[in-house]
């Protein structure tokens, strides 16, 4: 059953793959990046129907002269410019933390119970719906400190259920809840 469950992906993929063909291009692809204002037009027409889009039109101009009034940066220039360092910082953190955070460990080892890997991926799924519908009322900042400290509560509890599963026959159960308990904080956080 797991090989035809894990080829069902691809199914997707496939759908995606012979259906791409037929969507139109994006018009701010074809003006900004193409510099085609017919076809931009042409393709707002397809997306929108008919009718007078000149203000999409114009919002679309006014992004393009944005982009190119805009410097590049290369890596260098970005670390050394100052007005940029706090965002630097924050960004650095946030990856640093997501690396360190313990969701690659949860990752390998779901793999090993079959089961274990089917909750992880409702937990992931159930994450991703919770998260959309929180972000807009709290905002990222919440859901990144709410997230980071659940997680930390989660582990201190599972390396208190693992030092004690020797002891209850239950303690196995509740450390599985609690990783999945981990995997939704961290899909609704970081």
């Amino acid at each position: 059953l797991w090989p035809w469950l894990l080829a069902s992906s691809g199914l997707s993929a496939l759908v995606q793959l012979v259906t791409l063909p037929f969507f139109p291009d994006s018009p701010s692809y074809l003006l900004i990046q193409k510099g085609n204002e017919e076809a931009c037009r042409k393709a707002i027409r397809k997306l929108w129907g008919e009718g007078d889009h000149q203000a999409e039109i114009d919002d679309i101009k006014k992004e393009k002269a944005a982009m190119t009034s805009t410097k590049s940066l290369r890596v260098l220039e970005v670390i050394k410019e100052r007005s940029l360092r706090w965002q630097l910082y924050i960004l650095m953190t946030a990856m640093t933390t997501l690396q360190l955070c313990g969701i690659n460990a949860v990752e390998f080892e779901e793999y090993l119970i079959p089961y274990v890997s089917l909750g992880v991926g409702l937990c992931e799924c159930l994450s991703s719906i919770l998260c959309s519908t929180l972000i807009d009322r709290f905002g990222r900042k919440v859901l990144l400190w709410g997230g980071y400290t659940l997680m930390c509560s989660v582990l201190a509890l599972l390396t208190m259920t693992l030092s004690l599963q020797h002891q209850f026959f239950w303690m196995h159960y509740f450390s599985v809840v609690l990783i999945f308990l981990f995997v939704i904080f961290y899909g609704m956080g970081p």
